[in-house]
């Protein structure tokens, strides 16, 4: 995995970050050995305890490798130049210009927070279905889900917001910069309904043209089925057939096109976007891609330990900055209540109507007390309701965090996160590129090629060193079966013309395959 780590740019943080000050390992070391834990899954230094450092060291090139606490200080003293945000946007902006990308993936990502020393507004978590204190972060994707960078939010800031005053100018600045003709967008973003707003889009366009690919909200007409036309398209490399019709539609003053895609269940998916020349197909092929953020997401929570925070120090957030007030989020919640309790008085009397309308006029004593009773509950609620409305009114909706008090919110120093998840998102497109030249003569590559590559990763093998003709062998043991001894010989055999030299050394790697 070490050429593709290299190519993916993991010494590229020597432009950026001094050398330690002192001590047996170096910087060089130490990002070394954060990639090669994250690939065989230890995911935090006191796992390191439970490896041979002897045998681990080796892969360092060492005789042995840190243990937990000797690791920890080198990453703080690392963190403590504050380079990690610089490298992030030269590590994106060189995986950018490679690819050549203009579709760029957003999507918020919430790291619950367990913890008792920050105060931290509460978030929406989807996969729990609860509101609960932690961080937002905000990623920026391709559309084959290999990451860029992210950015953190400081208390409750929402997608549009994140993206117009964060995103954009990180993009326009760092990314792409380059002009384009009055028809073509600079680069197009795709996002999910949270980032809703016709007139957001049209501003984009006006402002930077730039595209936006995102879903409808308040779809309420349905279209002809004749409308539908079937496309197939390529989707990694399987047919895909969909039903697909395309109309032009203004809203909000902003023209859009709107593509629909109809289901085997007659539902309609509706996708609109501000791109003035993207086909029909390639609309929704760029749409339901999103799809590929969410499984990075899934794939770094299980494999990667990316929920883990894993540094609790405290930061002031500016007093100037402006957060909704917790005082108008309270009274904001009781009124809603109060209205679902008004609901609920008005259903039982018109029940209680309905079901005394067609009874003898003997029963109508218990009836009229019965409403009643009902009306008066209601006419409390209903003016419980106006003194909360009047409350809310005398309630300022966003505050200064200077004048929250005792309870003002806070944030995390995510320095040192930020730093391992670098490393994190520099081995996943690494174990990607690994794993899709792996099993290009696989025919089932799309769910095979993740668990072979995680199945080399963890294979055993010699290391040789021929001092006299500068040689690193590394001698691979074989796999379970021929076929993947197939595919891992005609790795080694790609490797081997690379020419890798082994970081720090002028040692060139040599791979074959070893018999047990």
């Amino acid at each position: 995995m070490l050429p593709f780590l290299l190519d993916t740019g993991l010494l590229n943080f020597k432009g950026h970050y001094k050398e330690l000050s002192k001590g047996y390992y170096y910087i060089e070391t130490v990002v070394l050995l954060l990639a090669f834990m994250y690939l065989c899954r230890i995911k935090n230094p006191e796992q390191l305890a439970q490896i041979s450092p002897g045998e681990f060291g080796k892969l360092l090139g060492l005789d042995r490798s840190p243990g937990a606490k000797c690791l920890r200080k080198k990453l703080k003293e690392i963190c403590a130049q504050q380079k990690s945000t610089e490298w992030n946007m030269g590590l994106a902006r060189e995986w950018s210009q490679e690819e050549g990308n203009d579709f760029y993936y957003i999507d918020g990502h919430v790291q619950v927070y367990h913890g008792h020393k920050a105060t931290l507004g509460k978030k929406h978590v989807s996969r729990q279905k609860l509101c609960l204190p932690g961080i937002q972060e905000f990623w920026v994707n391709n559309g084959q889900g290999q990451p860029y960078f992210y950015v953190t939010g400081q208390v409750n800031e929402k997608l549009q917001e994140v993206i117009s005053g964060q995103i954009v100018p990180e993009l326009l600045d760092k990314l792409n910069n380059e002009q384009q003709t009055l028809d073509t967008p600079r680069f197009t973003i795709v996002f999910d309904r949270e980032a809703y707003s016709p007139q957001f889009f049209g501003q984009l366009w006006q402002d930077h043209q730039i595209a936006v690919l995102t879903y409808r909200k308040n779809v309420k007409d349905q279209w002809e089925e004749s409308c539908f036309k079937k496309y197939t398209i390529n989707v990694e490399s399987t047919e895909v057939e969909m039903a697909l019709a395309e109309k032009q539609l203004i809203l909000d003053g902003v023209e859009m096109r709107e593509v629909r895609k109809l289901s085997k269940d007659g539902h309609q998916t509706s996708v609109i976007t501000t791109h003035p020349l993207l086909s029909t197909a390639l609309i929704a092929l760029y749409m339901f891609a999103r799809w590929s953020q969410e499984n990075f997401f899934r794939y770094m929570r299980q494999d990667y330990d990316f929920d883990k925070i894993g540094q609790y120090t405290v930061d002031q957030i500016d007093d100037m900055f402006e957060v909704v007030n917790p005082a108008h989020n309270k009274v904001e919640y009781k009124i809603r209540k109060i209205r679902e309790k008004i609901a609920r008085r008005k259903a039982r009397i018109y029940t209680l109507i309905e079901a005394y309308s067609g009874q003898d006029i003997d029963q109508t004593p218990s009836y009229l007390a019965k409403v009643e009773k009902q009306q008066q509950e209601l006419k409390a609620l209903l003016n419980e309701e106006q003194d909360l409305i009047e409350q809310r009114k005398n309630t300022q909706h966003r505050i200064k965090i200077k004048d929250m008090g005792e309870n003002r919110y806070n944030k995390l120093d995510m320095e040192s996160k930020l730093f391992r998840n670098i490393i994190k998102m520099i081995c996943y497109r690494a174990e990607t590129s690994f794993a899709t030249l792996l099993s290009a003569n696989y025919k089932k590559a799309i769910n095979e090629k993740r668990a072979l590559a995680k199945k080399v990763i963890n294979a055993s093998a010699d290391l040789t060193v021929d001092m006299e003709k500068q040689t690193l062998q590394v001698s691979l043991y074989s796999l379970p079966n021929p076929r993947d001894n197939q595919a891992l010989s005609e790795i080694c055999q790609t490797l081997n013309e690379m020419e890798i030299i082994f970081p720090g050394t002028k040692l060139q790697m040599i791979y074959d395959i070893a018999t047990k």
